[in-house]
């Protein structure tokens, strides 16, 4: 499983690559949301929204606490809608540029389909600016 955490005017977060099990709650709160949390606070300073999409993880009540308490502000999955296209770039935009710049013959196993992941957000992720 790969997980871009989030976008923003400045680009993209870092690549959290889990390959192991199933994203769970202690997973996403361990691994992915304070690399979201720490880049946001870097590139953005302490004024900004966090939003997630529906997806099973996000709607967790643990998770959603944890955001309410660690995000300077934050949208809860109630109140955010889960297919549109217009409001979730990361299903709708994102994965889609990605999906479409991966050299797919390179593609053997999980660990080139990472490198390529890797590389495109690395020398061409600059495709939201």
């Amino acid at each position: 499983m790969f997980d871009i955490n989030g976008a923003c005017a400045e680009g993209l977060t870092p690549l959290v690559i889990l390959d192991k099990g199933s994203v769970n709650h202690d997973v996403y709160i361990k691994k992915v949301l304070p690399i979201a949390q720490k880049y946001a606070n870097k590139v953005l300073g302490d004024d900004w929204t966090f939003q997630q999409d529906n997806a099973p993880p996000h709607r967790d009540d643990i998770i959603q606490k944890w955001c309410r308490e660690n995000m300077p502000q934050f949208i809860s999955c109630k109140r955010w809608p889960a297919n549109s296209p217009d409001l979730n770039l990361m299903d709708y935009c994102i994965w889609d540029e990605l999906n479409q710049a991966i050299n797919w013959s390179q593609v053997q196993s999980k660990s080139t389909l990472i490198k390529e992941q890797v590389s495109f957000l690395q020398n061409d992720g600059n495709f939201l600016r």
